[in-house]
């Protein structure tokens, strides 16, 4: 598989502090990576570096040979609409739009006319279980339901990588597992590459390759 995201060497102060240290990561086409670490080590400040949502304070994230830190703001933003996906801990659905507005929302802003965007995001919500709450407002769904929609605008525009911070963290084990399994089911049928970070070792093993954070500091670990 060909690499499709690189970081070298990537430091992130916030003020004197230092939240990552000289993180060296690698990541190929459609392969899915874990990251864990207790709370504070780090592991979210990183994924928001191999984003491009934040700048490192040094070194460098390379995605399919563009330098993240490099790109104005336009193209930056641009890529993130078109070939980068976000699923946050705690969903950040816009609660006045329906299920089926809120997951097609990534191609609307990318241009794509709403018949199109909502038939699109329609499928890939009917493939997690949600097809029958496509009218429905994001204010009236549960935790499950709101994953599932989150993870659905994460995947609508078929980004090369998905970047997942907590994505079963306020989940019931039950809603957790469901959501994970169809999660990585869809973001592998199309060979999208996806980084997540978690708490939970179970979620991690079901990943390709696992990696620990302490303290800023990344290390991979060696799985039978």
């Amino acid at each position: 598989m060909d690499t499709i995201l690189r970081a070298e060497g990537v430091d992130l102060f916030y003020g004197t502090e230092q939240a990552v240290s000289n993180v060296d990561f690698t990541l190929k086409r459609g392969e899915v990576a874990a990251i864990t670490g207790s709370s504070g080590s780090g592991k979210s400040s990183l994924l928001y570096c191999l984003a491009g949502v934040l700048p490192p304070t040094s070194g460098t994230v390379v995605f399919d040979g563009m330098q993240l830190s490099s790109l104005p703001d336009g193209e930056l933003s641009a890529l993130r609409r078109t070939r980068l996906g976000f699923v946050f801990q705690y969903g950040e659905l816009l609660p006045e739009l329906t299920v089926e507005e809120n997951a097609a929302l990534p191609l609307r802003l990318a241009g794509i006319s709403k018949t199109h965007a909502h038939a699109m995001a329609a499928q890939v919500l009917g493939r997690l279980g949600m097809g029958d709450l496509l009218r429905r407002r994001t204010s009236k769904l549960s935790g499950g339901q709101s994953q599932r929609v989150a993870v659905a605008r994460a995947l609508v525009h078929r980004p090369d990588v998905v970047f997942a911070d907590e994505p079963t963290g306020a989940l019931d084990s039950t809603n957790a597992d469901a959501v994970l399994g169809e999660f990585l089911q869809l973001a592998r049928r199309q060979k999208t590459a996806v980084v997540i970070v978690t708490h939970d070792a179970d979620v991690a093993g079901r990943a390709d390759s696992q990696y620990t954070m302490s303290d800023g500091l990344l290390a991979q670990r060696v799985t039978a």
